[in-house]
């Protein structure tokens, strides 16, 4: 008798890989003749999103152990407080999604486990399939999502074929996604391989050509309300090219102090409402230099963090600026980047950005600072003073000042005692995985450290008052 079993398809076996085949088979035999009969087997397979890397939440592909996937709105690289069941998991927000680029055949059930993320207080996803030649549709109940411990749904499937599958944040706050399991009969169809990562720090990346900002009709006034310097000019910085370390750069989105010594902003200045953050372009990942220094001082470049175990940090956040490709491309110019630590960066501080968007929502606007000082960062290969070959200095701290009022004109003259003010100064470390809550401090205590004077447009009363709280 020819049995000829259906299978999964395995490259050599990957640490940290859960899967498990549990095969049956019913061997028939009838008037002492030889019958070819194919087994069907079962097949149990999980993706566990361990080994890969996606450290934005741009748009883009991730190769993971069962094939590629797409990612929107949506990141795999895991801090202290992302829910996980080993070391790594997805988190989405927004209306994110993960999606499959690869069909799987025979497919009865999937399994996701899910949770909040960090504090958050609730979120919601929905399982979509793609069968042949249609579009991604629902299937099974909109999973409600209340907790930090993760939790596993089932969601059962009618495929007919192969499917692709796609799990979409419904609403609520982020969620994080683990071991999305695939439950189903015959061959699946999926090869098993080595995961991946995106181009972060990638030395293989090529060289891009320096470059200035397109002005849009969306960039913030030169003066006056909504202007980046309404607060203040903090270090009266100016473009005068005799004081190197403290030369003023207008990029129309975002004002900067740039020091030519540290190759690095001091500080930057933009305004924020969500005209700003609409959405309408999405992270352009252009990642350049910038043309609008002097000629003769040195060029900070895509590559200059190449290898380095830091980020590209952005001071004016790119997901601030998505009113145009204009303004997004500009935040993705080096000179608005410091070396900072990744979980730090896709930590806490990209959780207090985050959070700054979700506050001001529709009704709300803010003026934010930023800017880092010290020297030495603690990044993926341990504390470095440098990077670039010495061109660039790893600052010790970063900071944000956002000063919170509800719409409205004359900005300056209704900023009072009572207005709102976050402040919160981070270590530029590895170790930080905390809440950015916990680094809350007054404005006072930056100033103290910068030597900067920050809120200098207010009324003396008005900026003592809220440079005082905490």
């Amino acid at each position: 008798m020819l049995i000829y079993p259906n299978r999964v398809k395995f490259l050599p076996k990957q640490s940290y890989f859960k899967i498990s085949l549990m095969l049956f088979s019913c061997v028939l035999y009838a008037c002492g003749k030889e019958d070819a009969i194919e087994l069907k087997s079962n097949y149990i397979i999980t993706e566990d999103f361990e080994g890969a890397a996606k450290k934005a939440y741009a748009t883009g592909d991730v190769k993971l152990k069962t094939g590629t996937w797409t990612f929107d709105e949506a990141l795999v690289y895991a801090v202290e407080a992302d829910a996980k069941n080993g070391l790594e998991s997805v988190r989405m927000r927004n209306n994110g999604s993960i999606s499959t680029n690869f069909a799987i055949a025979g497919l009865k059930k999937v399994a996701v486990s899910s949770a909040t993320f960090g504090t958050d207080i609730s979120g919601s996803w929905q399982l979509y399939v793609a069968r042949p030649g249609k579009g991604f549709e629902a299937v099974g109940n909109l999973v409600n999502v209340t907790s930090h411990n993760l939790k596993s749904d089932t969601i059962s499937i009618a495929a007919v074929g192969p499917i692709k599958i796609r799990i979409k944040k419904s609403g609520g706050n982020r969620v994080n996604i683990d071991d999305v399991t695939f439950i189903g009969s015959g061959d699946s169809e999926i090869v098993i391989g080595e995961p991946g990562g995106d181009d972060t720090n990638n030395p293989s990346i090529e060289l891009a050509p320096a470059r200035g900002v397109n002005k849009g009709d969306d960039a913030p006034p030169s003066w006056g309300d909504n202007s980046n310097l309404l607060l203040g000019n903090p270090s009266n910085a100016s473009g005068i090219v005799d004081a190197p370390n403290n030369y003023l750069v207008d990029n129309y989105y975002y004002t900067l102090s740039y020091s030519k010594d540290r190759g690095i902003p001091n500080w930057t200045s933009w305004h924020l409402d969500d005209s700003n953050f609409s959405g309408a372009a999405s992270r352009q990942d252009d990642f350049a230099g910038y043309s609008g220094l002097p000629s003769d001082w040195y060029q900070v470049s895509n590559l200059s963090y190449a290898g380095s175990g830091f980020d590209r940090g952005h001071n004016c956040p790119s997901g601030d600026r998505t009113s145009s490709i204009s303004a997004n491309s500009a935040t993705f110019l080096m000179v608005n980047m410091i070396p900072q630590a990744p979980k730090n960066n896709q930590g806490p501080w990209e959780e207090l950005e985050s959070d700054i968007r979700e506050e001001l929502g529709t009704t709300k606007e803010a003026y934010i600072i930023m800017g880092s000082y010290g020297e030495g960062g603690d990044g993926t290969y341990g504390t470095k003073t440098k990077i670039d070959n010495g061109n660039i200095t790893v600052p010790a701290h970063v900071w944000k000042v956002a000063i919170i009022l509800t719409k409205g004109n004359g900005d300056l003259i209704r900023i009072d005692a009572n207005t709102k003010v976050i402040a919160v100064d981070m270590p530029n470390s590895n170790s930080v995985k905390t809440n950015w809550k916990q680094f809350k401090v007054s404005v006072d205590a930056i100033e103290a450290a910068t030597g900067y004077e920050l809120l200098s447009s207010l009324p003396d009363a008005v900026q003592y008052a809220l440079e005082a709280k905490n």
